[in-house]
């Protein structure tokens, strides 16, 4: 073991960095859940109390629907859509690394910068998308006061912002399939749909259960989108989140309990109960898939 202190010593800095700012803060949350603290007074234990009031909060319970629902709407077509792209783009023998670089480019491109170009599109006055259905004598659509249409703004900005890192994804484990398996499936009359079926899919079964896990982990984490669009001070903006709190998040309410109210015990508990329930929903999904990949 003394043999290889050169190569601990390298390493110390990131495990050093790591459980000061990481590690540390993380299970200090745990204790805060238990507490009564605004930040600066004295911290107060109070059990179990932050939970119990939590359970009895219909904001909270708001912010988890709305965080369910766009979940739900941004995370079904993306990873659909990022599927049909990449087997569009593995077909294709001309342009490939421009395609995967334009595929790319939405991930690494600065949600705020997005977020704001979003808001700006969508405007309910000045909108481009507006504009254009006015230009088309139709009605002009509300995106930024309906409760619908709130959450398709901000779920049409997460499926542009994810589908092509998975496209990326998806299109390396199509790469990994044998060729000589669609060359046999042709000369046995299949067809593109029979042979997207019975082999592109099951063959990429495990890609689809990693992208479906982190599309979970990543998507109930929706914070930057409606916090850039509709603001987050609940203190002079009763609607955080949006007209009917449409947009408010369970990141972007504990924001607002821990940074606007200063009631950080009370957001230590809510963020604890959300990472709960995200657990919950990726071992639902896992399994899920799992029991499909199973199937015979």
């Amino acid at each position: 073991m003394a043999r290889y202190w050169p190569q601990y010593l390298a390493v110390t800095p990131y495990y050093l960095i790591f459980s000061v700012f990481m590690l540390f803060p993380m299970l200090y949350t745990v204790y805060l859940a238990f507490q009564r603290w605004d930040g600066i007074g004295e911290i107060q234990f109070v059990g179990l109390q932050q939970f119990r009031f939590l359970w009895d909060d219909p904001v909270f319970w708001l912010s988890i629907r709305n965080t369910l629902v766009i979940w739900v709407l941004s995370t079904v077509p993306m990873l659909f859509m990022a599927l049909v792209m990449a087997v569009l783009v593995n077909s294709t023998r001309r342009f490939t690394g421009f395609y995967r670089v334009a595929l790319f480019i939405p991930s690494i491109t600065s949600l705020v910068a997005i977020a704001i170009f979003f808001a700006a599109v969508f405007s309910n006055d000045f909108g481009l998308i507006n504009a254009v259905l006015k230009a088309l004598h139709l009605s002009a659509v509300p995106w930024m006061s309906n409760e619908w249409t709130i959450k398709l703004v901000i779920a049409a900005l997460m499926t542009w912002q994810w589908t092509g890192y998975n496209a990326i994804i998806y299109l390396a484990g199509l790469q990994a399939i044998p060729s000589e398996l669609y060359e046999a499936a042709r000369m046995d009359g299949a067809g593109p749909v029979r042979i997207f079926f019975s082999i592109t899919i099951p063959l990429l079964r495990p890609i689809i259960l990693f992208t479906v896990v982190i599309s979970t982990v990543t998507g109930l984490q929706s914070f930057t989108e409606p916090q850039v669009m509709f603001g987050s001070d609940a203190s002079t903006n009763p609607n955080s989140g949006g007209p009917g709190r449409a947009g408010l998040t369970t990141l972007l309410y504990f924001y607002n309990q821990a940074f606007d109210n200063n009631d950080f015990g009370y957001a230590a508990a809510i963020v604890w109960s959300f990472f709960l329930l995200i657990l919950i929903l990726v071992i639902v999904n896992w399994r899920l898939v799992q029991h499909k990949e199973r199937r015979p």
